[in-house]
């Protein structure tokens, strides 16, 4: 008996559908395509329940004729490609004719089209891919689809679905992608009812972005760069607003929504060394490349392209993002005030009243110059005879002032209370007073504290090693440890005024539906529309910026699969906590608590690195600086 056979035309429609359909948004991206590609200059879209048992776009395009729409739904039905020449340059969003016939086989469908002059329009009604009923209708010329009960005939595919309003948040995201591919077009977007989303449609992509992201999208750089016959259009994060993940990237080929691992490396490299490590930049950039140079037929969802030129590609991103970044002022304009005779309080000579404006030099030659001899004898005369300061009152101001109010290394963090760093905390032996002891440690110890470098790191000596510990690592540490030992829920402290977080539509989603284990954390969150969440309470001791930046961090982590293990979410929080309220590199601190850090990390053998993997220690054999030396 034959062990090969064909499959029905049903059977290959679910599998084209699997190719195609992966959820509902995958439903909305391929309708909105084909509303672009009608010719539409607006596009209403509307769903209920995520998307799952109604979703609806309504463009005013050219609309189909009766004989047309019946076959739209076959598949490999197009009226794009006619010959194998047009796949070398296709300049449309749709083409393989696949997406309806697949979107059909796996739904409920009612179609309403009409053509510009026609009397009446055509209605359809399609289950399971097969036509039920066909009539005459009147309605607006272009086109509406109402797709309803999405993977009925296929409930093995509903349970790898998620809620309704991750769902949803996904919709909200594939429409906002071409909203902001197609500035030219006025999207709207209707959800449970409700108007998330409506963008004015005036070709400009600033005025899309600011209908996405709202203010946040005044705080972008512009791009706008040509390459080798390449164009690069749109806008980039300053670094100082890098996010924690890649999730607010955006590119576009010729208008299409792709991902590239190409364009985003291009784009990271422009930032190299003007970025945090772990932090990323935001972008919708817009590559225009000729249709000849670019393959978009490499993935059946039209979401990847490779170019004939990657290196064109590469080279246009990159240099036009930098260009961008260095016309971006990222710090206040400076001015320097030249010194002069008068401001030094030194008696002049006679001169005669010349009112010629001296000639201006550049800043940096302001700063960065060599003083003449007049003006070096001036301002030393006038350093001499300035009053002295007096050094005990200068170190207590000096104690008070460079460590910011609100950051004091002795106040606890979160609940349960966190000791300070003390003799008692940290069982070191008594320690004299500052102005009777001296740096050398009893004599029960085996290393001796050398002092401080550059108030960020605690030089240490101990038999032919030294030590150079990073004072804010090791006690970042210590307090994540402490931390992490008590499990009970992080102790919140509510605000009198909300804080507005703007995420993307599925970070606002993810975070939504993990609430419980927010609230674990010591947030308190609720939303305000698809892109903001508000935040009503944050952790003790977290400042409303470094709030803002963990629960950013925390939606990061659930989007990638994090949900399922909470104790790595709550790691990720206490490192927040932990490393803003440790000691900062900077800051004075006094030798008491200096001693008491290194009385631990010399005793504990676990204090390798900090919560973020940095070192917090680092050894200097005397073989290693004799060597230096010449003396080896």
């Amino acid at each position: 008996m034959a062990k090969i056979h064909q499959l029905s035309s049903h059977i290959a429609n679910l599998i084209a559908a699997g190719e195609v359909v992966e959820r509902p948004a995958s439903v909305m991206k391929e309708l909105l395509e084909n509303a672009v590609d009608a010719g539409a200059t607006s596009i209403t879209a509307e769903i209920r329940d995520g998307g799952m048992t109604f979703l609806r776009v309504t463009d005013n395009g050219c609309g189909m004729e009766k004989e047309d729409a019946r076959t739209a739904f076959l598949r490999h039905a197009t009226s794009k490609l006619r010959t194998a020449e047009d796949l070398a340059a296709i300049s449309t969003m749709g083409f393989r004719g696949e997406a309806l016939a697949a979107i059909a086989s796996v739904s409920r469908i009612d179609l309403m089209t009409k053509t510009a002059g026609s009397i009446s329009g055509t209605a359809l009604s399609l289950e399971g891919g097969v036509i039920t009923e066909e009539s005459e209708a009147g309605c607006p010329d272009g086109t509406t689809i109402i797709v309803r009960d999405i993977f009925f005939n296929t409930p093995a595919r509903m349970k790898f679905m998620k809620s309704d309003v991750v769902e949803g948040s996904r919709i909200t995201a594939t429409v906002q992608n071409q909203a902001l591919a197609h500035p030219e077009i006025s999207f709207r977007l209707l959800r449970d009812g409700k108007e998330v989303l409506s963008t004015p449609g005036t070709g400009k992509l600033q005025d899309a972005l600011y209908a996405v992201y709202g203010k946040q999208s005044g705080q972008m750089a512009p791009v706008e760069s040509s390459w080798e016959g390449y164009t690069l259009s749109g806008f980039v994060s300053r670094p100082t607003d890098a996010r924690p993940s890649r999730n607010m990237q955006t590119f576009f080929v010729n208008g299409r929504p792709v991902k590239s691992r190409l364009m985003m490396a291009a784009l990271e490299e422009a930032y190299r060394n003007r970025i945090m490590v772990g932090k990323f930049p935001a972008c919708v950039l817009q590559l225009t490349v000729p249709v000849q140079a670019v393959d978009v037929n490499v993935h059946p969802a039209k979401t990847e392209v490779k170019f004939l030129n990657e290196k064109a590609v590469f080279d246009c991103i990159h240099y036009g993002v930098l260009g961008a970044l260095n016309q971006t002022a990222d710090r206040p304009d400076l001015r320097f005030k030249t010194p002069t005779a008068s401001s030094a309080s030194v008696p002049s000579t006679p001169a005669p009243a010349v009112h010629s404006p001296a000639p201006q030099m550049p800043k940096q030659e302001q700063f960065f110059r060599t003083m003449s001899t007049q003006e070096y004898r001036a301002f030393s005369g006038a350093l001499k005879d300035a009053p002295q300061p007096n050094p005990t009152i200068a170190a207590q101001v000096a104690a008070k002032v460079e460590r910011p109010s609100g950051y004091a290394l002795h106040s606890p963090v979160i609940l349960p209370k966190v000791e300070p760093l003390t003799q008692e905390t940290m069982q070191i032996p008594q320690v004299q007073e500052p102005e009777q002891q001296s740096l050398q440690m009893p004599a029960v110890t085996s290393w001796r504290l050398v002092g401080e470098l550059y108030k960020s790191y605690v030089l240490v000596e101990q038999g032919d090693d030294a030590f150079l510990i990073d004072k804010h690592a090791a006690h970042e540490r210590i307090l994540f440890d402490k931390l992490k030992a008590h499990q009970e829920a992080i102790t919140g402290q509510t605000l009198l005024r909300p804080l507005p977080c703007r995420l993307e539509p599925t970070s606002c989603a993810i975070l939504m539906s993990n609430q419980p284990l927010l609230e674990e954390l010591g947030f308190e969150i609720d939303t305000l529309g698809e892109n903001t969440v508000v935040l009503r309470q944050i952790p003790m001791d977290l400042s409303e910026d470094d709030a803002l930046q963990a629960i950013e961090s925390i939606a990061a982590d659930l989007l990638i699969g994090r949900r399922e293990d909470k104790s790595s979410v709550r790691d990720e929080v206490l490192h927040t906590v932990a490393c803003k309220a440790a000691i900062k590199a900077g800051w004075h601190t006094d030798e008491k608590e200096l001693l008491a850090l290194v009385e631990q990390v010399m005793a504990r053998e676990d204090l390798k690195y900090c919560p973020h993997g940095r070192p917090i220690c680092i050894s200097l054999s005397k073989k290693q600086i004799e060597k230096q030396f010449g003396r080896s």
